[in-house]
């Protein structure tokens, strides 16, 4: 994770996160995802300063941004070739991630169902994400 003025990248001013995430499944998930952090977006700032003891609203901003980073995931997963059950990856790489992820959010459903979801509704496949993932759920 890392602090960034959004204002000196291409990202909008306004954003409050950005995920980068590399395409190469078989680089160590430490070196292949990056959670930038908007220094100009307080409710993003404040969420993350505060997220040993969060307010209300920090619990919010927070599971929000979780679910983002999970729905950006998983998308990511199902649109590489690659990603598949036959898959071997090695522990703690990208891949490795994606699946314990894939795996956790929609056990017994196979990546090939889950890319004909994404691919035929998408908008109601995020709204399967939002449910996989309990945002704004309980503790």
């Amino acid at each position: 994770m890392a602090i960034v003025d959004f204002g000196r990248t291409s990202f909008p001013n306004d954003a409050g996160w950005h995920l980068q995430i590399s395409p190469n499944l078989s680089a160590a998930t430490m070196g292949a995802m990056l959670l930038l952090i908007n220094e100009r977006n307080q409710a993003a700032m404040s969420a993350f300063k505060n997220a040993a003891k969060p307010r209300a609203v920090d619990k919010a901003v927070l599971s929000t941004i979780y679910m983002d980073v999970a729905r950006t995931m998983v998308e990511h997963a199902l649109r590489s070739e690659e990603f598949s059950e036959t898959a071997d990856y090695e522990d703690e790489t990208l891949g490795a991630t994606l699946t314990a992820l894939v795996d956790q959010l929609f056990p017994g459903i196979s990546i090939g169902d889950l890319r004909l979801r994404m691919e035929n509704a998408p908008a109601h496949f995020a709204s399967e994400i939002q449910a996989a993932v309990k945002v704004f759920g309980d503790d």
